[in-house]
This record gives C-alpha cells, structure tokens and sequence, in this order.
C-alpha cells in the first residue's frame, strides 16, 4: 500500500501589489494594514487595529484589479498576486463621496467640539476635501448632551456610526452596554435598555469615537486639545503598568490617555488609572518641617543627619535605624535609599505600598496589587539586603516593641494602625520623604517634600518584571524634589559620597546591581511635543 504523502505546509505569508509596490505580509492581513506598511495613507472612520473590523463607514474603499466594485480595505484580506490600487480615480473619486455624506448631517460646531483639533473627521475634511456643502436644507437633528453614564456624555448629531464604542465594551469590556437604536439618518447610539455605560474600561471609548460625539465628564470643555502638551509614561495606578500619555499644560496635567503597548495594554487602559492624575496636585508637602514647624530644606536635612549621627554614636551601631522603601516610589529611589542604608549598616528593611485589592482586578488590564513598582522594590531588596526585607506588619511590631529608635521612610503609603503611629510619634528621629500630607505626616519630627510620580525621570517595574520608562511631565510644587535627590542630599551629609548628576547614570549602576534588571533599557529621551503637532489621535 503506497504511504500517503505529508501535505505540504501551510503557506504563512502572502504577496500582493499596492500601488505598483510588491509587499509580503503574514496571511490574514488586510489590504489596510498591508497598505500602512509600505506607508500608504487610506482614510477610515470603523477601523482599529485593536477591534474587529465590520466595514460600516465605507471611507477606506479601494480599487483591486479584476473586482467590478471598490472594495473596503479594512475588511479584505490580502491575497496572493492581487494588484490594490488606493490612488487611482475610481478610488479617490469613491472615498471622497463617502467622506461627503458621512457629513450630510453633520453638525459644524467645531469651535465648540472637545475633539477639534484631533479629529479625524475634521482632518480628512481639510486635507482632501474642504469642499463647500452641496446641500441647502435643514440637517437633521438629534440630542445634543445625553448622559450615557457616570463617564461619558454623547452629542448624538456628532456621531458618525462608526460603531467602535461598542465594539469596545464588547470586545474590550466585555460587558455589551452600547447599542444602535433606530434606522436611517435617525439612528443613534444609546445604552442597552435598563443600562448604563459604566464598565470600568469605558472611557476607552472616547479615545476610539473618530469625531467628537463621545466627550469625557473629566475633561469635557477642560482645555483645548490642540494647546495640551504630552508626555510618555507609565500609568502609576496598579502592576499591570499601562504605558500611557500626560497630557498637561502650564504645568497643570488634564487627562491620562492609553499609549500602545502590544507587549502590555495593547491600546487600552482602566478608567481607575486615568483618574490617578488628580491626587498628583492634591494635599502636596510643598516644604519641609521639623518637629512640626516649617523650616529650610537644608535645616531639615541637616537636623535628620545629626539625629542618626547621634543615636549611631550613642549605640555603636545601625541596629536601632530602620528604612522604608515603597512600591509606589520608582526602581531608582529605592535602590538608593537601600545603597545608603547598607552603606550606613543597617539591616531593618521593610517595604511598603497600597495594601491589595483583589476586589479591583479583572483577566483584562486592572491588577489587584494597587502599586506601580512592586517588583521592583522586592528585587532591589533582595539584591542589596538579601533576606533582610520585611513587609508592614512587621514594622508595626517592631515599632510596638521598641525594637527601632530611628525610621527613614519612602513614599507616602504606609498602612500603620494607631498604635504603631503612636509608637512612630515616640521615634527619636523619623524622616518622612513624601508628596502628600497623610495621617504620618503630622506624627514625624522630620518632614521632607517630595515629587510624584508625574514629576520625576526614572522606571517602574510591572507584574510581569517589565522595567518600564516614566518621564516628569510638570514640576513638582515649592521645594518638592525626587526620593532620589533628597536621598543623595541627606546622605552626603551622612558623609556617604554619592554623586549622581542624572538619573541614567544611577539606573546604570543599579542594571549592573540587580540582576533582574539586566536585561533592562533605560530607553531615549523624548521631545514634549504638543498635540497640534502630534497628528490625531483619533
């Protein structure tokens, strides 16, 4: 009996011909994507890379040779020898009609719309159309200001259809809260019956709507778009490290954008990190104090160095000094503060955070550890003071039991019971390096003004040990400076010799420091470019 021949395998890529250019690309891919690659621009309005792609608004039809009709790019799969044309006549001619009735009844506010100046609606218009309207009768109108939820507010006479809200909480959400009611030039967007839009994810939505038909309650009629400046960085508000945009201006920061990430977010981010912005600004330490009265930066660093001079002097050793690193400080303030501690030989370590909330996490982005930099902390821990780091409960017993005369704490997260901060008050010496005023605040006799996390260069680690970039967005308030400057300050004063006149160098020597971070890049410098300049974002 003959063997039966192995089938041959499956072929994986497929090459075609767009615009005259041959390209391979993996099989499955769209004529779209296909035509981005090679950096061939085709308008769209449903399409995004991150949802499925339902074909509804027709504005990226292209001419493929052998078809009788223009066929949308955003839904065609690419095919071996097909010849894609996206500049000819036939094309143009289709995509600018469509263009011209996706603004039949469009409503001209543009002057009032939170979207202009980002929009891409209005960005296809002035770049390949900017005809006058054909049309001399009365738009049709739908409601201008509907309350979708505790989120979101909808101009549905804005809204273009595109349905990418609701792919969104389908496919993102998974919660299916939107839906099309109506048929027509009437149709609209509108919450499923008896719902609301409020899934923890949805004000993705408003960074998908092509037009401005969905606004955010948070940053509606808050600033221009096209006046705001952005910022890379990290999202601060759990593990899962969503790279984000600060968009801020004249140093004030107005909203938190999703920045892609395939390897971490992908294109989305949880309404819970987008408001962490608003506790940057809020009870800020703007300058130091001791023993409750505001004092010099200097004066304060300088009586902390004498206390911990004294109390070494007067036991002999470290023993009786205890330090705070934190997971909501980055990689570079703690493994400072620990190359400080160990230079000064102390060996109580404790690390510190937002307790957990299991209740917040979901399979999708949110995290139930609440805190940026947990895995960094716990590595720089282990590299520098092996087996030495201690988690909260334990400072508060050994605080409770006088196991600790002086405290160096990092960060302002530190879950105390009232005994342990009624032990905390009784310290000789307790340093609070923090940016907002708390319920420690007040129980330390030595309180230095520090950074947030918007404010300060460095790197986070995520959950899944990805060292991660955060770049100062706006300046910190009053003498506020980084953990790490004030660290360095006071630890020439301990007369232990640090000098680090950036933040690159000091992430170097901690790469080479800690194995986990060997891998790690500390990544390029980048321009703080202002949106008008940006391209949409739509």
């Amino acid at each position: 009996m003959a063997e039966t021949p192995n089938p041959a395998p499956a072929q994986s890529t497929v090459t075609l011909k767009i615009d005259g250019q041959s390209v391979t690309v993996p099989k499955g891919t769209n004529v779209l994507e296909a035509a981005r690659s090679l950096g061939v621009s085709i308008s769209f309005f449903c399409y995004h890379p991150g949802l499925s792609s339902p074909a509804v608004c027709r504005q990226c039809l292209v001419e493929v040779k052998g078809q009788p009709k223009p066929v949308p790019s955003c839904y065609t799969p690419c095919a071996d020898n097909m010849d894609v044309l996206t500049q000819s006549e036939k094309a143009l001619t289709v995509r600018q009609q469509m263009l011209e009735f996706t603004l039949v009844n469009h409503p001209v506010d543009c002057p009032i719309c939170d979207k202009a100046g980002e929009c891409t609606l209005q960005k296809l218009y002035v770049e390949w159309d900017s005809a006058h309207a054909r049309m001399d009768y009365e738009k049709v109108h739908k409601p201008k200001k509907v309350d979708l939820g505790p989120t979101i507010v909808l101009d549905a006479e804005r809204c273009i259809l595109c349905t990418r809200c609701i792919r969104v909480c389908d496919e993102v959400a998974h919660d299916h809260q939107l839906e099309m009611s109506y048929r027509g030039d009437r149709e609209t967007i509108s919450v499923a019956p008896g719902k609301q839009l409020d899934n923890p994810y949805s004000l993705n939505t408003v960074d998908v709507c092509p037009v401005g038909a969905l606004t955010a309650k948070d940053f509606r009629f808050q600033m221009r778009a096209w006046e705001l400046m952005t910022t890379s960085s990290v999202c601060a508000g759990c593990a899962t490290g969503c790279n984000d945009e600060i968009h801020h201006a004249r140093g004030e920061i107005y909203r938190l954008v999703p920045r892609e990430n395939q390897d971490v977010n992908k294109f989305w981010m949880c309404d819970d990190g987008r408001m962490t912005y608003h506790e940057i600004r809020q009870n800020r330490v703007a300058g130091a104090r001791v023993q409750g009265e505001t004092v010099p930066l200097d004066k304060a660093l300088s009586f902390a160095a004498d206390r911990i001079v004294a109390l070494r002097g007067s036991s002999g050793s470290s023993g009786l000094l205890g330090v705070v690193a934190n997971a909501q400080a980055t990689n570079e303030d703690n493994y400072l503060l620990l190359k400080v501690a160990s230079a000064l030989g102390v060996d109580r370590v404790y690390l510190a955070g937002r307790p957990a909330r299991p209740d917040c996490a979901d399979d999708i982005l949110r995290h139930a550890d609440m805190n940026p930099n947990t895995a960094g902390a716990r590595a720089i821990a282990q590299a520098l003071m092996p087996g030495k780091a201690k988690g909260v409960p334990q400072l508060a017993a050994d605080l409770e039991g006088g196991a600790l005369k002086a405290l160096w704490i990092l960060g302002d997260h530190v879950d105390l019971d009232e005994e342990a901060q009624a032990a905390l008050a009784r310290l000789e010496v307790c340093i609070y390096q923090t940016p907002h005023q708390n319920f420690l605040s007040d129980k330390v006799n030595v309180l230095l003004p520090a950074a947030a996390w918007a404010e300060v260069d460095g790197t986070f680690t995520n959950a899944k040990g990805l060292v991660q970039r955060i770049r100062r967005a706006v300046e910190p308030p009053g003498e506020a400076r980084p953990h790490r400057e004030l660290i360095q300050l006071l630890g020439r004063k301990l007369g232990i010799a640090l000098d680090y006149p950036n933040v690159r160098m000091l992430f170097k020597e901690m790469k080479q420091a800690v194995p986990e971070f060997a891998a790690a890049e500390y990544g390029r410098e980048l321009p703080v470019v202002q949106l008008r300049f940006a391209g949409s974002r739509g």
